[in-house]
């Protein structure tokens, strides 16, 4: 029997399956990592590891538990052996709280995969094969019930695909640009309709067997 390859995706709410209208949760075929295990099939095992709310490397003082630096290694080791981890975090870091510029996500977001790149085990396994996604651009957000948290975090969204991209490529790391194919939603500026998930997932899941 053909061993399944094993993909983890480490993310926010977008990656949780968070809804534009602060509804119900997105269910398992509607949201992207679920689209992702439909289009790669039986051959592949997807796990969704999304947290709304989560940021790279920051101790959020107000959410709390939101530090992806300090989760990342742990839920590595916790699905061991993988093959590919999927990290698509950065939206959350320009909340105001935290007063970071795109150049700061970015060297933060290599922060997390150094992490993963030493996460290997005697006990556990090999580290994974990394694939960094940067998200989309925000929307407008000044009708947004997280206009507040935001406010100035439009601009520095659409400034983070270039800035991230020159970093990974000097650094030798895989990146996708979500915003390539995905939209924020004007609903409320930075979660995503279900068709955006569907294009993510399928996206994705090209990129996924390029790699593995």
């Amino acid at each position: 029997m053909k061993t399944q390859k094993t993909i983890m995706c480490f993310g926010d709410s977008n990656t949780w399956g968070f809804p534009p209208d602060c509804g119900a949760r997105y269910d398992r075929q509607t949201r992207w990592p679920g689209v992702l295990q439909r289009e790669l099939g039986d051959e592949y095992y997807v796990i969704e590891e999304g947290l709304p709310g989560r940021n790279t490397v920051w101790d959020d003082p107000v959410e709390g538990g939101k530090n992806g630096l300090k989760q990342i290694v742990p839920l590595i080791h916790s699905h061991m052996p993988l093959d590919l981890l999927i990290i698509m975090l950065g939206t959350n870091d320009f909340k105001n709280r935290f007063s970071v510029s795109p150049t700061d996500v970015a060297w933060s977001i290599g922060r997390l995969v150094k992490e993963a790149r030493d996460s290997s085990s005697r006990f556990l396994g090999d580290a994974p094969e990394v694939l960094v996604i940067c998200p989309p651009p925000l929307a407008d957000t000044s009708q947004s019930p997280f206009k507040d948290i935001l406010n100035g975090a439009e601009e520095k969204s659409y400034q983070l695909a270039s800035t991230l991209g020159v970093f990974c490529e000097e650094n030798e790391i895989r990146m996708f640009d979500a915003g390539e194919i995905v939209q924020s939603s004007p609903v409320d500026g930075v979660h995503w309709e279900p068709e955006e998930h569907a294009k993510l997932g399928a996206a994705v899941s090209e990129v996924v067997r390029a790699i593995l």
